[in-house]
């Protein structure tokens, strides 16, 4: 079992940056999925990154080259760095974790970003 809890969220210029930041604690050498969703106002939430057991990491298409998903090498936080934000980002984000087949959320974390 873990806890996952999100930080970094805020406003941002179109064109600026963020980088959010999930903590995990428990049993974090265990995670199989690591990474993001979001959910826009009137959206359904959304897979945004994802880093897998074995190296495999998934982003959406509509972030690919402009997010870069990573893990410290302790294995227990994952990193979004959000370059080149436009309105269209502007969502909660949700950290993702999954051990096997029980799945963990965090509460979530507003990006705005303002045209």
């Amino acid at each position: 079992q873990v806890q996952v809890a999100e930080s970094g969220g805020g406003l941002v210029q179109a064109g600026g940056s963020l980088r959010l930041s999930c903590a995990a604690s428990g049993d974090t050498k265990s995670i199989n999925y690591f990474g993001w969703y979001r959910q826009a106002p009137g959206k359904e939430r959304a897979l945004v990154a994802m880093m897998i057991t074995g190296g495999v990491i998934k982003y959406a298409d509509s972030v690919e080259g402009r997010f870069t998903i990573s893990r410290d090498n302790t294995q227990s936080t994952v990193y979004l760095q959000m370059n080149s934000l436009n309105p269209e980002d502007t969502a909660v984000y949700y950290c993702y974790a999954r051990i096997l087949w029980r799945e963990y959320w965090g509460q979530g974390t507003q990006v705005t970003v303002s045209s």
